[in-house]
């Protein structure tokens, strides 16, 4: 479903800030595959997921999507074959927009655009079966600014708006790392839901280690730019955080970098 061949990033070349993201790195998912994503700090995997939507530019390489490269393409059109859910629960909803509009927006997503009623009555009727899955009362709230919903409220939105038109990929960037224990584990309980339920292909970077080894059939981990272990099916299961650790030790020859991912 997904092909990255030599991919390729440095941000502030020729400066005193030059910093190489990506290092050719390559990475094949099968369709249907649920693959988590760990490192350290600056290990470029949120680059990573910036290069395959479109946010900046590759240096070099190519990246295909189900097939149909899509290096060149710019982030508007990625965004019909793409979903994001983004670690700060602020970007993936309109604020000042009703929890159906924000719905309705999401339904259109790469189709076109008419002059027709804003949101018809079958959608609302599909909107509220859809809220309901949530459960957070969020059915019985359609017509509520955005705005006023918590931080892990509008995370569950998120992710339901990026997964309503079924997309070929789905992106997860730390999606729960900004929310309360309780809020993070229920929204991670909904995102295994839906994957599962939808057979999406799914890449999510998480810092939780514990969550890395339970979550999906494949796990890579990433330090400077590069692939530095790639895991899957019964040996993933098996894996514990102490073995993680210390295949971090023996691909970078460092200790594992990010604060929040050793004490978990």
């Amino acid at each position: 479903m997904l092909t990255i061949k030599n991919v390729s990033k440095t941000f502030n070349a020729g400066t005193v800030n030059e910093k190489k993201a990506l290092d050719r790195l390559s990475l094949t998912l099968n369709d249907g595959d649920f693959v988590t994503v760990i490192g350290g700090n600056g290990a470029g995997k949120s680059t990573l997921l910036n290069m395959i939507a479109g946010v900046y530019p590759i240096d070099c390489g190519h990246i295909y999507l189900d097939k149909e490269e899509i290096s060149l393409l710019p982030e508007y059109k990625r965004a019909k074959l793409i979903g994001r859910v983004f670690q700060d629960p602020l970007m993936g909803t309109a604020a000042d927009m009703e929890i159906s509009e924000n719905l309705a927006l999401a339904n259109r997503r790469g189709k076109p655009r008419t002059l027709r009623w804003g949101i018809t009555k079958e959608e609302k009727v599909q909107f509220k079966e859809d809220l309901k899955r949530l459960g957070l009362g969020l059915e019985e709230r359609m017509s509520n600014k955005v705005g006023l919903l918590s931080g892990g409220q509008r995370q569950a939105l998120t992710l339901l708006m990026a997964s309503l038109q079924r997309p070929k990929l789905l992106l997860l960037d730390e999606h729960t790392a900004a929310l309360d224990p309780l809020t993070a584990k229920k929204v991670l309980d909904l995102t295994k839901e839906i994957v599962e339920e939808q057979k999406l292909t799914t890449l999510m970077i998480t810092h939780n280690m514990k969550d890395a080894i339970q979550i999906g059939n494949r796990l890579i981990m990433m330090y400077d730019g590069k692939i530095i272990y790639d895991v899957k099916g019964e040996e993933k299961q098996k894996l514990t955080v102490n073995d993680l650790h210390r295949k971090f030790r023996e691909a970078s020859g460092e200790e594992f970098s990010d604060d929040r991912g050793v004490l978990i």
